[in-house]
């Protein structure tokens, strides 16, 4: 069993308003911070106070970017110490489970996977507490574990439904919790990584921003504010009702012409698997396309139609500063990407501010470390409300 070790936590609302600045921000310099959260001088010291005798933020040396003089005297920008605490993110697919361990500011400093022969509850929780226990063993300092999971999660602890484990109801945390001693978050995985993306990734910073995710299915995730919009159809299959175009193929998952028939793996597989009776991966349907083969060539310039139109519809709608575009499927973008680019601009108004779509080549471990986020935001700095 890992030793569970000391938190910060319980932390007042404004000390986690600070906290919380400097992590997605920081270093700040005093001034900054006051300003930011609209407080006085006086306040910001009684707040910053605790958090820097715990251990959590520190003074660090003031360069010229910092420079900063109060009442004659110099003073020095706040920081997190982000390697006083570690965490553990897991991303738990069909018949893998990817493991990462970062620092509290989420930056991966171990990867461990190991495949998943069983979808016993029970056995996938002591699993996970092995994994754990190995993984402690190199970095003492473990403070708590994120886990994301395909499917619906209710109340960050329990598995409602996973149809990749085929689970209904599986208390996860409780479960992890008593194998390991520490405090476990679990969620939904698309969720996660929205938050990892939102705090210290392509969103960082932004009002308005949307991840859309493609790959065994369709993930969406809107930030407005600054914060997650949840909603019931991320955990449930982004995109499946989702009518890109009527007459499109139909497919054992998802409606005919949906996002989901068009767009994901393993629609995009079955479709050649019909048309050719050959059982190609996505990499090799995609060289396929590159090499203008007619039939991977068809399939992926359908595919690519598709995400251009649901991109252009996300933007004529929620009008994001930034939409990311992740998941095993962006390779796409590598094949088509003009085509994705040519849709986007011809579902647009012609005066309409071009689609701010950035790329990003993930793997599972992107996704663990959104877990890990998720063990970050409730576990140390206090309860999130997303």
């Amino acid at each position: 069993m890992t030793t569970r070790v000391a938190s910060w936590l319980p932390l007042s609302a404004g000390e986690r308003a600070v906290a919380l600045e400097v992590l997605v921000h920081g270093p700040l310099s005093r001034t900054e911070i006051a300003r930011r959260l609209s407080l006085s001088a006086g306040s910001l010291t009684r707040l910053t106070k605790p958090l820097i005798e715990s251990g959590l933020l520190v003074e660090v040396p003031e360069g010229a970017a910092f420079a900063e003089v109060r009442q004659g005297r110099p003073s020095q920008p706040l920081d997190i110490v982000a390697e006083s605490r570690s965490f553990v993110g897991f991303k738990i697919t069909e018949d893998m489970v990817y493991g990462v361990v970062t620092t509290l500011r989420s930056e991966i400093v171990t990867r461990y996977d190991r495949p998943l022969t069983t979808h016993d509850p029970g056995e996938v929780a002591d699993q996970l507490g092995e994994m754990t226990a190995e993984l402690a063993d190199s970095h003492p300092g473990l403070a708590g574990i994120g886990i994301g999971v395909g499917g619906l999660v209710q109340d960050r602890a329990v598995v409602g439904e996973s149809p990749f484990l085929s689970w209904r109801d599986v208390r996860l945390a409780e479960l992890v919790e008593e194998r390991t001693g520490l405090p476990v978050v679990v969620e939904n995985d698309v969720a996660a990584l929205v938050e990892a993306e939102t705090w210290f990734g392509a969103g960082r910073g932004l009002d308005r921003f949307v991840v859309l995710t493609i790959g065994a299915g369709i993930g969406y995730g809107l930030v407005l504010g600054g914060k997650r919009v949840p909603c019931a159809e991320e955990d449930r299959g982004f995109g499946r009702h989702w009518i890109v175009d009527p007459n499109g193929p139909l497919t054992p998952d998802g409606e005919r012409g949906s996002a989901v028939s068009l767009l994901t793996i393993p629609s995009i597989r079955y479709q050649i698997r019909a048309a050719t009776g050959r059982d190609l991966t996505y990499e090799e349907i995609l060289a396929g396309a590159a090499r203008e083969e007619p039939m991977p060539a068809r399939v992926i310039d359908e595919a690519a139609r598709a995400l251009g139109t649901l991109v252009a519809q996300i933007s004529n709608f929620a009008m994001p500063q930034k939409i990311l575009l992740a998941g095993e499927g962006v390779g796409l973008m590598d094949v088509a990407g003009e085509r994705v680019r040519e849709t986007i601009r011809a579902h647009r108004h012609p005066l309409a501010d071009p689609v701010p779509l950035e790329t990003k080549v993930s793997d599972f471990h992107d996704w663990a470390r959104g877990a890990a986020v998720l063990a970050i935001q409730v576990l140390v700095l206090g309860s999130y409300d997303g």
